[in-house]
């Protein structure tokens, strides 16, 4: 991975007490006051590299923050992440339909033992089709109840060593539902699908509808960047410092409150 909104509504003792097989201690997964720099109002605000100069909403009025992690970020100090206020993670699984990455289980496990909420995802690769890749995820990612829903990640890739390729837009599209079905069949959950600008825009997905997303903008808003697009999760930033991580790091933000937090987390990872 490079280097809507959900709707308010309340969280009834009903449901608190119905979801509670998780393996999750969703109760303190609020942001806690132990960020890199200042916490404002919101959330934790964390250091960056090459920082932003934000105008209008910026990153830290959101409550929930991030991150995602590959074999880039070498060993991952979990438990630093989790007590600086980091409250979910995706973590590069596979690309392609033969490759995985090397930090994988590692990652994998390190974050549930930390007690943060993660997930997979797969990097998309277009000289596979979309029934071997989905496949090779399968193979690879444990089938787990308490993870978070999986994720595609669709991006283009110029600087792939093996594989340019650039298909239509209406074959992507068609490659990424396909992908799609059967990832959730396997699941039992509703995949998110990760995009940058120019790859959504390149391959008209404002057309493409049914799944949550999650929004690479890291100099404006995504409700700017991709017209208007409802959003789970924003990518804000590449060149983030987090405790626990060695070099530039991925941020991101749930979109919605600290309580619509725990109650999506509550529906997805059971």
């Amino acid at each position: 991975m490079w280097r809507g909104r959900i709707a308010a509504t309340a969280i009834v003792a009903a449901i608190a007490a119905a979801c509670t097989s998780s393996g999750y201690d969703i109760s303190d997964l609020a942001p806690q006051a132990s960020g890199r720099t200042s916490a404002p109002v919101g959330g934790p605000r964390y250091a960056d590299n090459d920082p932003h100069e934000w105008a209008g909403r910026t990153p830290w009025t959101y409550a929930i923050h991030g991150t995602d992690v590959a074999k880039y970020q070498n060993e991952v100090d979990w438990r630093a992440l989790r007590r600086n206020g980091i409250s979910f993670a995706f973590i590069k699984a596979t690309e392609g339909g033969d490759l995985v990455d090397e930090r994988f289980a590692q990652n994998w496990r390190g974050a549930k033992a930390a007690g943060i909420p993660r997930g997979a995802y797969h990097f998309y690769y277009f000289c596979r089709t979309a029934q071997e890749q989905a496949a090779w995820f399968i193979r690879n990612v444990p089938r787990e109840a308490a993870a978070l829903p999986p994720v595609l990640d669709m991006e283009w890739n110029p600087a792939s060593p093996t594989c340019r390729l650039r298909p239509p837009p209406a074959t992507v599209r068609a490659e990424m539902r396909t992908f799609l079905n059967i990832v959730e069949r396997h699941y039992g959950k509703k995949p998110i699908i990760y995009t940058s600008i120019d790859f959504y825009e390149d391959n008209g997905l404002a057309s493409f509808h049914g799944y949550p997303w999650w929004l690479r903008s890291v100099a404006a808003h995504p409700i700017e960047r991709y017209g208007g697009r409802s959003f789970l999760f924003w990518q804000y930033t590449g060149t983030g410092v987090l405790p626990g991580v060695e070099g530039d790091v991925d941020i991101n933000v749930f979109h919605g409150s600290a309580g619509e937090w725990r109650e999506w987390l509550r529906n997805n990872t059971r």
